[in-house]
C-alpha cells in the first residue's frame, strides 16, 4: 500500500532515520500510552505494512506536540508518520465518531463544534467599552486582519478570550478588522486527524477569502491557526502572528496603559504549537512581566522542554485507551509545587485541557487558569 505522493519511504524521508530511539524517549505520552514512535518509523518502511500498522489504536495517542521533531538528531518529523497512517483509516472511514462528527462539521459549517455558520459572530455581541466590532467588507484595508479560531467563536468559555482581545486592540488603537460569518477553520486538526483532502480545500478557500482585504499582517488567536497559516498555507504571502507577538510589539511601543495589577505568582505554560512548533517563547513572557504586581515563575519542564497538556493533534475529539493520568494533570501538580496562583496560557486548548484537569486534581481553592489576554483585560 502507497500514499498519493508516493511510499511512506519517500515521503518522510524514513532511509534517513537512524533509530536512535530519542524520538520515542522524548515522547511525552509514551510513559501512559503503548506509543512507540520509533518502531513506526522503522516499520513504515516496508509498504507491505501499512494497512496493519494504521489499524493500531496508538497512532491516535500521538498529540503531535513535535518534541520527537524537536529532539531527532537527523531533523526529522517523526510524528507525520502517524498521520500519514492515519489518513489511511480515514480514507477507509475507520475512525472515532467524534472526529468523524468533527470533520463533517467543518465540511458542512466551517468549525468542528457541530454549530451553524450564522452564529459564528455571536460572541461578539456586547463587549463591554466597544460599541460595535468591526466586520471588514470585501476589498476593504485594514493594518491587523484577525482570525478568531472556531473554538473562540462557540465555546462559551472561551468567547470571554475574543472579547478581551477586542478590548485590547482598541485601547492600542489598533486598526484591526474581522472576516465575520464566511471565516472557517484552518484545517490545524484536520490535518493532523488525517483528512488532507479536507485540509487542502480549508487552503485554499481561506487563502481566497483572506485575499478579498487589503491587509499588512494575519493575527491569530490560537497557536494552531497560527501555525498552519505560517507554515502549511501554500499561499499566504503577508506576515502571520501569534497574538501574543502583536501585544508584546504594542506593549513596548507603549500603545498600553496598566491601570491595575495582578499581585500572584504567575507560571507560563508553553503551548506546543507556539513554542516547540514555532520557537515562541520570548512575547508572552515579556508580556506577563509587564502586568504590574506579577511575579513570573518557570515550570522546570518549559519552552523546548515544554510538557504538552494533549489538546493537539486532533486529541479535541479522540478518547485515549489509556486510564494513567493525563498530562495536564501533572503539569498542574507542577504549578501546584511552584506555588503559582495563576497558570497563565496562550492557546484555546490548553485552556479546555488545564481547566478540566485543574477541576480533577481539587485544585479550584488553590489556583487558577487565565489566558493572558483575560489576565490583561483585569489590569487595562
Amino acid at each position: 500500500m502507497s500514499i498519493e505522493d508516493g511510499t511512506f519511504v519517500q515521503k518522510y524521508d524514513l532511509l534517513g532515520c537512524i533509530q536512535c530511539g530519542r524520538c520515542t524517549g522524548g515522547c511525552p505520552v509514551t510513559v501512559r500510552t503503548d506509543l512507540n514512535v520509533r518502531r513506526f518509523v522503522y516499520d513504515t518502511v516496508d509498504d507491505d505494512h501499512l494497512e496493519e500498522l494504521s489499524e493500531k489504536h496508538e497512532i491516535w495517542d500521538c498529540t503531535t506536540c513535535n518534541t520527537c521533531a524537536v529532539r531527532c538528531p537527523k531533523g526529522l518529523d517523526p510524528f507525520e508518520v502517524l498521520i500519514g497512517l492515519r489518513s489511511l483509516q480515514v480514507e477507509e472511514g475507520n475512525i472515532q465518531p467524534t472526529a468523524r462528527d468533527a470533520l463533517e462539521s467543518i465540511f458542512n459549517n466551517g468549525n468542528p463544534w457541530g454549530k451553524p455558520r450564522a452564529r459564528r459572530c455571536d460572541w461578539m455581541q456586547d463587549i463591554d467599552g466597544v460599541d460595535e466590532v468591526r466586520i471588514l467588507e470585501e476589498g476593504e484595508k485594514v493594518d491587523v486582519l484577525i482570525h478568531t479560531c472556531c473554538t473562540a467563536c462557540y465555546d462559551p468559555r472561551i468567547m470571554p478570550i475574543a472579547q478581551s482581545l477586542v478590548k485590547v486592540l482598541e485601547k492600542a488603537g489598533v486598526d484591526y478588522g474581522f472576516v465575520g460569518e464566511e471565516e472557517s477553520d484552518c484545517g490545524s486538526e484536520v490535518r493532523r486527524l488525517g483528512e488532507e483532502g479536507l485540509f487542502e480545500m480549508l487552503d485554499e478557500d481561506n487563502t481566497e477569502l483572506f485575499g478579498q482585504y487589503e491587509y499588512e499582517r494575519l493575527v491569530c488567536l490560537s497557536p494552531h491557526c497560527f501555525n498552519s497559516f505560517k507554515n502549511e498555507y501554500a499561499n499566504i504571502d503577508k506576515p502571520v502572528l501569534h497574538y501574543t507577538q502583536l501585544i508584546a510589539e504594542l506593549i513596548e511601543d507603549k500603545k498600553l496603559e496598566f491601570k491595575g495589577e495582578i499581585a500572584d505568582k504567575v507560571v507560563f505554560h508553553d503551548p506546543c504549537y507556539l513554542g516547540k512548533k514555532n520557537l515562541v517563547f520570548d512575547e508572552p513572557r515579556y508580556v506577563l512581566s509587564q502586568i504590574p504586581g506579577v511575579e513570573l515563575l518557570e515550570f522546570n519542564r518549559s519552552k523546548e522542554r515544554s510538557l504538552c497538556c494533549e489538546g493537539g493533534g486532533g486529541k479535541m475529539w479522540v478518547e485515549s485507551e489509556s486510564k494513567m493520568e493525563r498530562l495536564a494533570e501533572v503539569r498542574m501538580a507542577d504549578a501546584s509545587s511552584l506555588g503559582a496562583k495563576i497558570v497563565a496560557v496562550a492557546c484555546p486548548f490548553c485552556l479546555l485541557t488545564l481547566e478540566d484537569a485543574l477541576k480533577a486534581k481539587g485544585l479550584e481553592e488553590e489556583m487558577r487558569v487565565a489566558d493572558i489576554l483575560e489576565l490583561l483585560d483585569e489590569v487595562l
